[in-house]
């Protein structure tokens, strides 16, 4: 990550939400008492009533440029396609790092009269302002992949149930070791992005689920900043202070990527076992080979889909749509080649795989 993602990283939250304000026209008022900034809404026509005619999407997640992402986009494509009327809009920052980036770019959709906002949070705080200021103005809202926190009751999200998906974690690096003959071993985490609710819950699962395989030991935690060229450092800095390294826990795809040509360069594919996440081309031919043991695939095709469904719907009727998981399967050499897998790695909006969970 560059000096200047960094010093991004470290601004204030009451900068990204003052930045926000300045796009959106209206005033913050600071209660020095509380440390709680709130927002003057504007009066405008409030979120919920039906609307005949066409309707403007904007569909934003936290990054381009991302397998997963592209995946999330077809989806969202694909709902477009089955409604008369609609236009989508998709754009995003180019790291998902980039929270004032995010800010900023949703900000101004809100601004430009959308009827619908359907986005990935990159920071669960920060972005709640901006749900709330979407509010203000009478967008519909509906979040994907990853929520705010407070996740508000009008805002449906469709996500994986990253706590659950991440608890079995622990067992596929247990079974890995004893296919390599080891009853347990050392083991790296390599997380993306503290502070997203994805990250944070896959943390959670995970910890929560190694205390129950005392064999692993957890000896390195280095975060991959959602950045391939991170996470391959970090994980080359993992190895030479812990040679006998036995396995690796990615948490998504950059840091899988990273993890996984760091594993290589060191003449160790197939030694180390490695279980990552999500299912980009690099991770998948990664598992052919047997550098990658394992993925937790998400179903990203379905969030799109469903996060544009569910927006049509609240927008056309004023419906109210409850949250949704979309389910994650794992995907190992011996798997990867079922119609089921294929349908999860290689969707398309004719056969999509909206029934998995």
């Amino acid at each position: 990550m560059s000096e200047e993602g960094r010093a991004g990283r470290r601004i204030t939250r009451r900068k990204f939400l003052s930045v926000a304000a300045a796009g959106a026209g209206i005033s913050m008022l600071d209660s020095c008492a509380s440390g709680l900034v709130h927002i003057r809404q504007p009066q405008v026509k409030g979120h919920g009533a039906s609307k005949r005619g066409p309707i403007k999407l904007a569909v934003v997640p936290k990054a381009v440029g991302f397998s997963y992402w592209e995946t999330v986009r077809e989806g969202a494509q694909c709902a477009t396609s089955k409604h008369k009327d609609v236009s989508m809009i998709w754009n995003g920052t180019n790291a998902e790092t980039d929270i004032i980036g995010q800010v900023n770019l949703l900000t101004n959709y809100i601004t430009k009269g959308i009827d619908g906002l359907v986005y990935a949070a990159t920071d669960a705080k920060v972005l709640t302002q901006v749900t709330k200021l979407a509010h203000a103005h009478g967008v519909v809202v509906v979040n994907i992949d990853s929520g705010t926190d407070p996740q508000p009751k009008n805002v449906p999200l469709f996500a994986t149930n990253n706590v659950a998906a991440a608890r079995q974690v622990p067992k596929l690096l247990s079974e890995a070791l004893r296919k390599r003959g080891k009853k347990g071993g050392t083991i790296a985490f390599i997380p993306f992005q503290p502070g997203t609710s994805t990250n944070d819950e896959r943390e959670k699962g995970f910890k929560e689920a190694l205390k129950q395989h005392p064999e692993l030991k957890l000896v390195a935690t280095q975060s991959s900043e959602s950045n391939y060229v991170t996470g391959l450092q970090v994980t080359e800095n993992i190895l030479s202070a812990h040679p006998n390294l036995d396995g690796i826990f990615a948490a998504n795809e950059p840091g899988v990527i990273g993890a996984a040509e760091a594993v290589r360069s060191a003449g160790k594919a197939g030694k180390i076992a490695i279980i990552g996440w999500d299912a980009s081309p690099e991770e998948l031919s990664a598992v052919k080979d047997g550098v990658v043991d394992a993925l937790v695939v998400q179903n990203p095709f379905k969030m799109g889909y469903e996060g544009v469904d569910a927006a049509v719907k609240m927008i056309r009727t004023g419906a109210h749509v409850k949250s949704e998981a979309t389910g994650a399967t794992h995907v190992t050499r011996e798997n990867l080649d079922t119609p089921r897998i294929q349908s999860i790695v290689n969707p398309s909006c004719k056969n999509p795989p909206l029934h998995v969970t």
